[in-house]
């Protein structure tokens, strides 16, 4: 899964003749995942139609302040600015360059770059002496000053004839540049992040287990957020209808809490981060029959033994990892998880409660309480789980950067 799946991109098209290429790169942008929509130059419509982008893009094509089906709909500039995750100017021709370093603000495109909260990209499209030109290197300069990104023009043959540099990158270099461009400044880039995830299954017979209610769904929203950070996904899952795919993430499927055991052990020491989500069993059959156990007597008693201890385990063998346990709660919440933490050796806790309504197993919410190692205790409203994941990210980067 590219890292620009369900963002937001707003494409300005100044009117160049490398805007023929902006069909395809709206395609990819598509393609890639991420919502879509353009703001075109009146003059740009001469190169590309609107027509083609909208069908594209699955999104209406702006180029005026005011539409002309209807004089009293007006294109929001502000709402498409703030609409945003990105905004990629391409092409950005000189004429367009030289408004947006100078405060120039006489269309729908000049007006939403000036409004615009997000990062901003340009790929600057031109013939080589306009390209060469100082008041171009001006605008390059200026531009780049104000936080733009610019994603830089290739050599090669130009609508004049002309061979040489000012020829706008290609759609798919362009997707490229931003894709790393963004992973390359995610707060979780060059680190490796283990997540266990859902329940474990312990055989009875071949046939029946001993298991429990999680659908997996916290530790994958985990492993979703901690992926699109930057970081490194090892996801040891117990077994679940959660599905995730995604470049960083590594998904290892296991059933028993003793091969999710030897799976967190396998991984642990070359992590930064372990994030211990899955429901694990507690206690596990002493003898597994060899074959399906017949309904003969009224009842049935199975002996049981304890699982190991996988959080307790990487708790003692951990040197500058930040581990972080889950507690499930019904009864004195706060107290039992501070215990967890300090004998199981964790940075942070993730107290949940039973008796709060939306939060737990099969739910698409969760209501989590934080507790860090200092015993500051960060309470949380019911939220859904990918926000809780977001939340609790935010507070494991902070024990990384202290």
């Amino acid at each position: 899964m590219s890292i620009l799946s369900g963002k937001n991109i707003l494409l300005g098209i100044s009117a160049g003749i490398a805007a023929y290429k902006t069909a395809s790169l709206v395609r990819l942008f598509i393609k890639a995942g991420a919502n879509v929509k353009v703001v075109i130059t009146p003059s740009a419509k001469d190169f590309v139609t609107p027509l083609t982008l909208s069908t594209l893009s699955k999104n209406p094509v702006h180029s005026t302040f005011v539409d002309n089906a209807d004089e009293d709909l007006w294109n929001n500039h502000v709402e498409l600015g703030l609409w945003a995750d990105l905004f990629v100017i391409a092409p950005a021709t000189a004429n367009t360059m030289s408004k947006m370093a100078n405060g120039v603000c006489d269309n729908l495109l000049l007006a939403t770059y000036l409004s615009a909260k997000c990062p901003v990209y340009f790929a600057p499209a031109m013939d080589l002496d306009m390209y060469k030109h100082p008041t171009t290197k001006q605008s390059f300069k200026s531009l780049k000053s104000f936080g733009n990104i610019i994603i830089p023009a290739t050599s090669g043959e130009l609508a004049s004839g002309l061979v040489g540099e000012g020829r706008m990158a290609e759609p798919e270099d362009i997707v490229a540049f931003i894709e790393k461009d963004i992973i390359n400044k995610l707060p979780l880039r060059g680190k490796k992040v283990l997540i266990t995830a859902g329940p474990t299954y312990e055989a009875i017979d071949p046939v029946r287990f001993i298991g429990n209610h999680s659908s997996g769904k916290m530790g994958f929203e985990i492993a979703k957020a901690s992926a699109n950070l930057g970081a490194e996904v090892f996801l040891i899952t117990g077994p679940t209808h959660q599905k995730l795919q995604h470049s960083l993430v590594n998904v290892i499927p296991v059933t028993s809490a003793e091969e999710m055991y030897l799976e967190a052990h396998k991984y642990f020491k070359s992590v930064n981060v372990a994030i211990l989500a899955a429901a694990v069993a507690d206690y596990k059959p002493m003898q597994v029959a060899n074959q399906k156990i017949k309904k003969s007597d009224s009842t049935l008693v199975l002996q049981l033994e304890k699982t190991k201890d996988i959080l307790g385990s990487l708790g003692k063998i951990k040197s500058k990892q930040i581990l972080v346990g889950f507690a499930l709660e019904t009864e004195n919440e706060l107290e039992n998880a501070k215990a967890k933490l300090k004998k199981k050796n964790l940075n942070l806790i993730v107290l949940n409660s039973l008796k709060d309504k939306g939060a737990g197993f099969k739910t698409e919410t969760n209501k989590v309480t934080i507790i860090d190692n200092k015993n500051t205790v960060t309470k949380y409203q019911l939220k859904s789980k990918a926000e809780v994941a977001s939340d609790l990210l935010k507070e494991i980067i902070k024990q990384l950067d202290a």
